[in-house]
């Protein structure tokens, strides 16, 4: 027993969760949902693992991450993240549009009229944006709100640099002043002492916030150890749940979003080469999230293996500690292709063909839903029923797609990862190369 776990410790990750992905789905579809219920607990453990490290690991690494960065650059960095977020947002739309107009799913199927679903309300995009900044710290650390605490993290993170700055200012003045002393017998007015203090008091948060910081990368560590077990149990309930019944009855659907998912990953594969990424590196690390995200369905959970990736391909710690957090939230390409793909589906169905202006309606309310709806329970359904209400789509298809609802959020949230994988290492490419051009122009005068 001692040598098998041993050997278990010592395969790579990626093998572990790929193997339990492939008896996750066996045992789903032979042991039913029997065995789902009985291996259902682990699942729920792995999932309650990764979102007690949620808090800490954001909290942490953000504060840490900026204190390793100047103001002027974050602001460049985060410009950059926004713009991102939105384009590949809008352009994953496109791919779902054309790749289901091409494929025509849903074409002979008949709407049931008696068909309902319970669509939880949606927030809007001004509530989200309000969400940001949080009424009660402590609250939002509760929730978990990712924006909220994104927001604390950052507010805490650049005063805490400021203290910092203010202490090696004041370092600096003692020595010039001390110089300055020593060559002519008298000295200036030194910088008040409370800076020196309130300097001295910052280094020393930040060595604990740092200490915090590696500690709780460490437990992160452990509970890698246990992502394949819960990946097992995962997949095992939800294909026990899905059925191969549900599976053949809206196969064309879903064959017509993963490939949708498939292209729109190729587009990411271009925009890492064009920058300089190198795929094999990349994919190298980015697979175990992309598998988690793929088992789990949830960008948030998945979020600790998406920052140890990051951390694992080298990236600024500056950048990724905000971007990754903040795309968990409302970076969704997945769910974009998705909305593309159900709405073409519903007008099929009902027998109502979409035109190019009603196309360009989806592209601009299926870009700013996917972010008005950021970390709203069962999200991707609000985001289809509001686009299907403002394009004047039957809402009682969405009680169809709701039946395959865990198939294609399975596949949409691995996407979902990886884009926020994608622009964080993109950027990254970007920002190296405008220190690479600006060292190269002071060299030359």
């Amino acid at each position: 027993m001692k040598s098998l776990f041993r050997s278990y410790l010592d395969a790579s990750l990626i093998l572990r969760v790929t193997i339990a992905l492939v008896l996750g789905l066996v045992a789903g579809l032979l042991g039913g949902e029997t065995l789902a219920a009985w291996v259902a607990p682990l699942g729920d453990l792995l999932l309650r693992l990764l979102k007690f490290l949620i808090v800490p690991i954001v909290l942490f690494t953000l504060i840490v991450g900026i204190n390793q960065a100047e103001l002027g650059r974050l602001g460049r960095m985060g410009g950059k993240v926004f713009v991102y977020y939105v384009v590949t947002s809008a352009l994953a739309i496109v791919v779902g549009l054309a790749v289901a107009s091409l494929l025509s799913p849903g074409s002979g199927m008949t709407l049931d009229d008696s068909a309902s679903v319970a669509v939880p309300e949606n927030p809007g995009i001004v509530s989200v944006l309000l969400s940001i900044v949080p009424s009660n710290i402590v609250a939002a650390l509760a929730e978990p709100n990712l924006l909220g605490i994104i927001f604390t993290a950052f507010v805490f993170g650049i005063a805490l640099l400021k203290l910092r700055q203010r202490g090696a200012a004041f370092k600096d003045a003692a020595l010039e002043d001390a110089a300055q002393a020593d060559g002519d017998g008298r000295s200036d007015e030194k910088p008040r002492a409370d800076e020196k203090t309130q300097g001295e008091l910052a280094e020393k948060l930040y060595g604990v916030i740092e200490g915090l910081n590696a500690v709780t990368m460490k437990v992160m560590a452990g509970v890698l150890q246990f992502v394949p077990i819960g990946v097992f149990a995962i997949v095992t309930g939800t294909v026990a749940k899905q059925g191969l019944g549900t599976i053949l009855s809206l196969g064309s659907m879903v064959l017509v979003l993963y490939l949708a998912l498939a292209v729109h990953l190729l587009l990411y594969c271009v925009l890492m080469k064009s920058f300089g990424v190198r795929l094999g590196a990349f994919f190298r690390e980015a697979r175990t999230p992309m598998a988690t995200a793929f088992a789990t369905q949830s960008s948030s959970g998945t979020l600790p293996l998406t920052l140890n990736a990051a951390q694992r391909l080298g990236l600024p710690r500056s950048l990724y500690a905000f971007s990754l957090p903040l795309g968990a939230t409302v970076n969704m390409d997945g769910a974009a292709i998705r909305i593309a793909i159900s709405a073409v589906f519903a007008a099929n169905v009902a027998g109502i063909p979409l035109d190019l202006t009603s196309m360009l309606e989806i592209v601009l309310i299926g870009t700013l839903t996917s972010i008005g709806t950021a970390g709203v329970p069962g999200a991707g359904i609000v985001m289809i029923a509001t686009v299907f209400a403002q394009v004047g789509l039957p809402i009682e298809t969405v009680a169809l797609l709701t039946s395959i609802d865990a198939l294609v959020g399975m596949g949409c949230t691995a996407l979902n990862v990886t884009g926020d994988l994608t622009g964080s290492a993109i950027i990254a490419r970007s920002e190296a190369r405008s220190s690479d051009a600006a060292v190269a122009q002071e060299s030359a005068a």
